[in-house]
């Protein structure tokens, strides 16, 4: 008898559908997923389109790619880590493992392709050089910030109002035709400049004195062959002959710059599959509408046109019906554009200059200001100083000495996470929810979902590896209270009670105090990388109103350098200093929370040895939110 296999539920992908004036349309987000999945040919998901109210997907059938299986689902019928994540999302095989958001998403999509056939070589270039495209969090980074929400927000805006919004393109549009317009650096692009160079000088060659051509030349740059040719596009070939002595002595200072291409440089990659349906709807409604403004933006219709002779393009487009025509530009508008309406000129009126703080001198000046004007850095007393989980009764997986680490670092670690989960444990109740922001491979969450096993436990982290870990040591414990979600923090809708975060780096911090003052939930977090904090999208430096009648935003950044400085190996009145820093920052910090409603106290974990970043902010909503008056009642009638 053949032993018979068990087929695999394959993930599940849920796409947003949305309607306007009775109308059901795809957003952008939706456009661009379905896009991705067209590109790779990929069939490894079943993908769910999903209502706000009853309606079928019929009407939509035209944009939705063949051999796709496609049904349709209601908002509320959404399993429920999906429900509390913003859409794309994808629910692994277990239903354990949501990853949500646009850029997780595609990324995820990408790899699923590669797993069903590694030999998709082009798919793979779609992550870019060292797979890193996309990869970091719109929250710190301006670029994916730019991709993933700027200009798919814009256009989407844009789109539902098309008849009053052209006077002025957006400044996100403005930002990546400014970005196409700039020279690039690629890996190791020396080669290529000095191709460039040895073509050009050919060229003059071929020139008359009067600086007419005697031969045709070829009108695509080398940039563009060189990018085709990655491809493996047979009808561009690359260069083979080597540069004379006379190029390969050329200084590299002195090397000519290469254009743009596509929008991260040479190479088509995952960026310009998340701009491409934005930018084509963008240039099809600005035709249709204002066709004189085209002329402001030649680069971007330079890349649109590159874009299109990328080989699968035309088909995947296609496939989601969108005809990939390049915007005629009327010959009224090829003239250059007047100083006011140059985009350049624009962008800088809209966006502004940024500049670098130097740092200069140490944090006592900054520090007296502060004491000057009753400012000083205090600690709350712990409430359990000596509150440990018996670490040796407890299950192996769940020991921090599970991982990669040494016997000195596991002890630091246990202690870390002592001090955490007495907090999360003296303001949990049975039927809370409890979120660890940050989570990394689940010291926290893990703890925490074996300790509570009455409260639910979600995991919250953007690396993949890190959270998969995760997973399988949940798994090993047979852990049935906790769920797992790779997303940016944004991405992360759901309600809960109690958000944790161990040493949440720089800004992550604030967005995770943040993220929880928003749900009404308290908060216990323990910060780190003060160095690395800056003013964000959503909050600048100092937050308080007190620091900011006090120190400049400078002065705050000298006190977070400072604050780094209390590593074991510096003198112990640097040490202190450090720690004073902290103090600051972090009274900051829970000054600017309280404004909000909320009850703060900074303290020290104990023993202050387990770390050099030991300051914890425990923070309580003074009213109770709807979700504890909840959890207050499920409690009251279980022990009823």
């Amino acid at each position: 008898m053949k032993h018979s296999e068990v087929k695999q539920q394959p993930s599940s992908l849920y796409l947003e559908v949305c309607s306007q004036n009775e109308k059901l349309h795809l957003p952008l987000h939706t456009s661009i997923a379905l896009f991705l999945l067209s590109y790779c040919e990929c069939k490894s998901f079943k993908v769910f389109l999903v209502f706000t109210k009853p309606a079928s997907s019929q009407s939509l059938r035209s944009q939705l790619p063949e051999g796709l299986d496609v049904s349709d689902i209601q908002s509320e019928d959404l399993p429920q880590l999906v429900r509390g994540c913003r859409l794309p999302a994808v629910l692994d095989e277990t239903g354990r493992l949501c990853r949500a958001g646009l850029a997780v998403v595609l990324r995820h999509i990408i790899n699923k392709t590669l797993e069903a056939d590694p030999s998709r070589n082009d798919v793979l270039a779609l992550l870019g050089f060292k797979k890193t495209c996309l990869k970091a969090c719109a929250e710190v980074s301006r670029w994916t910030r730019l991709c993933e929400i700027g200009i798919p927000s814009a256009v989407e805006e844009l789109l539902k109002n098309p008849t009053n919004q052209y006077q002025q393109l957006p400044l996100s549009i403005l930002t990546l035709e400014r970005r196409l317009a700039e020279p690039v650096k690629v890996h190791n692009d020396d080669k290529i400049r000095r191709q460039k160079l040895q073509e050009q000088r050919q060229n003059e060659k071929y020139e008359s004195p009067e600086g007419q051509r005697n031969t045709p030349q070829v009108s695509d740059g080398l940039e563009l062959r060189a990018a085709l040719a990655k491809l493996s596009v047979d009808s561009v070939p690359t260069l083979t002959t080597r540069e004379n002595s006379e190029i390969r002595k050329v200084k590299t200072t002195d090397l000519p710059p290469l254009e743009h291409v596509f929008a991260e440089g040479l190479y088509f990659t995952l960026t310009d599959v998340v701009l491409l349906p934005c930018i084509h709807h963008y240039l099809c409604s600005l035709q249709a509408h204002t066709a004189r403004t085209l002329h402001q933006l030649p680069h971007l219709l330079r890349w649109y046109s590159r874009v299109r002779e990328v080989p699968g393009v035309l088909r995947a487009a296609e496939a989601c019906g969108m005809a990939l025509s390049v915007p005629q530009v009327p010959t009224s508008s090829l003239q250059a554009p007047a100083a006011e309406d140059d985009p350049a000129n624009l962008l800088e009126q809209e966006e502004g200059q940024e500049t670098q703080l130097p740092f200069v001198g140490g944090p006592r000046p900054t520090m007296t200001k502060l004491k000057e004007n009753g400012i000083e850095a205090g600690f709350a007393p712990h409430p359990c100083p000596a509150w440990t989980l018996p670490w040796d009764s407890l299950p192996e997986a769940i020991n921090p000495t599970e991982g990669k680490m040494s016997n000195i670092r596991a002890v630091r670690k246990r202690q870390q996470l002592n001090n955490l989960v007495a907090m999360v444990t003296e303001l949990a109740r049975p039927g809370y929810t409890v979120v660890d922001f940050c989570s990394g491979t689940g010291h926290v969450g893990i703890v925490l979902a074996h300790t509570l096993p009455e409260c639910q436990v979600i995991l919250i982290e953007n690396k993949e590896e890190s959270l998969v870990r995760a997973q399988s040591r949940s798994a090993e414990l047979g852990l049935k209270n906790i769920g797992f979600i790779q997303a940016n923090l944004d991405y992360f809708t759901g309600p809960f009670h109690i958000g944790v975060a161990l040493h949440a780096c720089g800004i992550a911090t604030d967005m995770v105090m943040e993220h929880c003052i928003q749900a009404g939930a308290a908060f216990v977090i323990s910060p780190c990388c003060y160095g690395f904090i800056q003013n964000a999208i959503k909050f600048t430096f100092p937050k308080s109103k007190r620091f900011q009648e006090t120190l400049t935003y400078k002065e705050h950044m000298i006190l977070c350098r400072f604050a780094d400085q209390t590593a074991v190996q510096l003198p112990p009145e640097r040490r202190l200093i450090g720690k004073q820093c902290m103090g600051l920052v972090d009274l900051d910090r829970s000054w600017a929370a309280e404004t909000q409603g909320y009850s703060v106290r900074v303290m020290t974990m104990e023993p202050e040895s387990c770390s050099p970043k030991n300051n914890m902010l425990l923070g309580r909503p003074l009213h109770k939110s709807k979700l504890e008056v909840c959890a207050n009642q499920l409690e009251a009638l279980v022990h009823n």
